[in-house]
This record gives structure tokens, C-alpha cells and sequence, in this order.
């Protein structure tokens, strides 16, 4: 067989990755996934991108996609197409984050007047972190000053009880005006908290 035909036996993931637009409605309709939505699972890899540890990618895509660590080495399937959305928007961010760190754009949803939702997203990204909890403990030490980098995305989390993360809010047009803009924080957020981990997090793999 040519080099050239096996190349063609295993397509690059962006030739077998599922659309983004079929890979929310997939979401929607599973069990057992950390993420729901497309929206959540956006947060939910920029969290792995941004985050303090690297993780081998069956750790974290089997909880995001609620499926089996056997789905991948099946490809032609929903679940192998699906991997494959995950692993390219990771590409994605990565290359974004590291080339043009001002150009990121979180995938938010949109409420039903069209405004940004950034509940959904934040939710993925908190998701995430609850993999490794106690390796972002650094920033979420309200004694660190670095700790500021999460208020935007706690700001729309609540934890296991339904309860505000960062406690209930107080009642005022400050808090009225972060809860209408903090999602406009969160691009430049990430991008520093990428910075934050980067010394640590690549001295050795977990």
C-alpha cells in the first residue's frame, strides 16, 4: 500500500469532526455529560487549556462527552465524530491563546432577546476545574491577588447545593452592572490565567 493510501485510511480530525451546530444538538440529548450544551462544553476545554495541570485526553473528554474510553479507538461513529469536535476546537484555542491571545472569543449562548448567556459557559469551565479542584487552589485563595482572575466566571457558577459560588450577591447598581458586563472580562481572563500556569503547569506532566 502506498503512503499515500494510508494516509488517506485515517483522515485528519477536522475531515471526521462533527459540526459545532450538530455537535450542540448531540449535547442536548445525552446522558451522563459533564456539558450540555455547546456553550458549556466551550468552557469546559478552555478551562483544560488554561488550566494548571495537562491532562492525558481521555481524562477529560470522556467526563465532558459522558462516554467510554473504548470510543476511542472506534472511529465512524457519533461518539469518534464528536472527539473529534473536542480535540479541534482545543487545537483551536491553543493556537489561539498562544499566536493571537486578543482575538479569543468563548462560544457563548444567547438568551432568548439575543443578549450573551455567559452562565452556560462559565458552568463548563467550573466543570472542569472540579477534575483537578485542588490544583487551582492558588486562585482560589481569596488571599492571592491573582484570585481576581476567576470573579468573572464564579460570578455566574453556583456549587453542588444551587448556591451562588462566590456567595449572594449584594444588592446594588454595582452588582446590577457586573452582572450585565463581567462576561466581557472573561477573553482577557483567560488568557492571563494561561499565563498565570504556564511556569508550573509545563515543568511536569500529571
Amino acid at each position: 500500500m502506498s503512503a499515500r493510501r494510508r494516509r488517506s485510511a485515517h483522515p485528519p480530525m477536522t475531515a471526521v469532526a462533527m459540526p459545532l451546530d450538530k455537535l450542540d444538538l448531540w449535547l442536548q440529548v445525552r446522558t451522563g455529560a459533564a456539558a450540555t450544551n455547546l456553550s458549556m462544553l466551550d468552557g469546559f476545554v478552555t478551562a483544560v487549556v488554561a488550566g494548571p495541570v495537562s491532562m492525558d485526553p481521555p481524562e477529560w473528554i470522556c467526563p465532558l462527552l459522558g462516554i467510554g474510553i473504548d470510543a476511542f479507538n472506534h472511529g465512524g461513529t457519533p461518539e469518534f465524530a464528536a472527539i473529534s469536535a473536542v480535540a479541534v476546537r482545543y487545537n483551536a484555542i491553543v493556537e489561539t491563546l498562544t499566536n493571537a491571545p486578543k482575538t479569543f472569543e468563548p462560544i457563548f449562548a444567547r438568551k432568548p432577546n439575543k443578549d450573551i448567556d455567559a452562565g452556560p459557559w462559565c458552568e463548563g469551565f467550573y466543570a472542569a476545574m472540579k477534575l483537578r479542584l485542588s490544583a487551582w487552589a492558588p486562585l482560589r485563595n481569596l488571599a492571592d491577588i491573582n484570585h481576581g482572575l476567576l470573579l468573572p466566571i464564579l460570578f455566574h457558577c453556583v456549587d453542588d447545593q444551587r448556591r451562588p459560588m462566590l456567595g449572594p450577591p449584594r444588592q446594588g447598581p454595582d452588582t446590577d452592572q457586573f452582572r450585565r458586563t463581567a462576561y466581557k472580562d472573561i477573553p482577557a481572563v483567560v488568557e492571563e490565567m494561561r499565563q498565570y500556569w504556564m511556569p508550573t503547569r509545563f515543568k511536569t506532566r500529571s
